[in-house]
């Protein structure tokens, strides 16, 4: 299955989804309607239609979790190691450059130097997303940017604006 945010679900999550199939499949037996049991469940009408494709089959056990699509090369222990150096920062290891945050190339790099293990840049988005981190995208700001000269700026904006109010 495909998520918008791209890596899967949690074992949390992925007992929630499981949960909703199986409540979906108490609904079948009582003979609701596909569009009925998608509104109160709050998916869509295809996911229950594949999912009564599947209960007919197969009954409320074809319903349960598979587990993940992809088993997780990292353990638990190299994971907590990880991300003790992922909080150290890039510079720590070696990324001196104008950007010291942590990209997904860098990420995988530095998983292929401890662990020995090959990772792909979408495995890497995925790996971090299981594990509850985010893109974080830096503000980019003009060298020349004067903060006083805006918030003069903005000062004589706001006043005009009053005035501009008052004698309408």
């Amino acid at each position: 299955m495909r998520y918008a945010h791209g890596g899967g679900l949690t074992p949390k999550e992925q007992e929630k989804r499981e949960r909703v199939r199986l409540e979906a499949a108490e609904r079948f037996a009582r003979g609701e309607k596909t569009e009925v049991v998608a509104r109160e469940l709050r998916v869509t009408s295809r996911s229950v239609r594949r999912w009564r494709r599947e209960w007919e089959e197969g009954g409320t056990g074809a319903l349960h979790s598979k587990g993940q699509a992809s088993v997780e090369r990292l353990s638990s222990r190299q994971w907590e190691r990880l991300e003790r150096e992922l909080q150290r920062g890039a510079l720590v290891h070696g990324w001196d450059d104008e950007f010291q945050g942590w990209t997904l190339k860098r990420v995988k790099l530095l998983i292929g130097r401890m662990f020995r293990i090959e990772y792909t840049i979408q495995g890497v988005w995925k790996l971090l997303r299981r594990h509850g981190w985010s893109a974080h995208v830096p503000l980019r700001r003009a060298i020349e940017r004067d903060d006083e000269a805006i918030e003069v700026w903005k000062a004589k904006w706001c006043e005009r604006e009053v005035l501009r109010g008052l004698t309408s």
